[in-house]
């Protein structure tokens, strides 16, 4: 089990090192990233039938989809970052509703959305 541990530890390190490293379009992409990766856990999760770890991965998924979506500029944004704000809250809907219902056909809705959303924002990445 201490194995186990210091490698979360490692791992997370890894993570904070990247985030701190990372442009603002590179935090986007990353948050995109792990969300997905905490819904990819929640189903599996569901599988094994392991609901509490469940229900932690899609509450860590539901704050970072309010992270992405408290970081758009809707004024400056217009009608993609109006369009963004409703996609996510429907996210954080749908994902509510997977949690309740133990339902995983939300959940790999909500990861093929946010897969077309970080497909598209890695596709403008500004050029270095």
């Amino acid at each position: 089990m201490h194995a186990r541990n210091f490698a979360n530890q490692y791992k997370q390190m890894g993570a904070s090192s990247a985030a701190l490293d990372a442009s603002p379009h590179q935090l986007i992409a990353i948050m995109l990233s792990t969300a997905r990766e905490r819904i990819r856990l929640a189903l599996a999760c569901l599988e094994r039938g392991d609901v509490p770890r469940k229900a932690h991965a899609i509450t860590d998924a539901c704050a970072i989809i309010g992270g992405l979506n408290s970081s758009l500029n809707l004024e400056a944004g217009g009608e993609i970052a109006d369009g963004l704000a409703a996609l996510y809250d429907y996210c954080q809907r749908r994902l509510l509703e997977a949690n309740l219902n133990n339902d995983s056909s939300p959940l790999r809705e909500i990861d093929d959305i946010l897969g077309d959303i970080e497909g598209a924002w890695r596709q403008i990445a500004p050029k270095d």
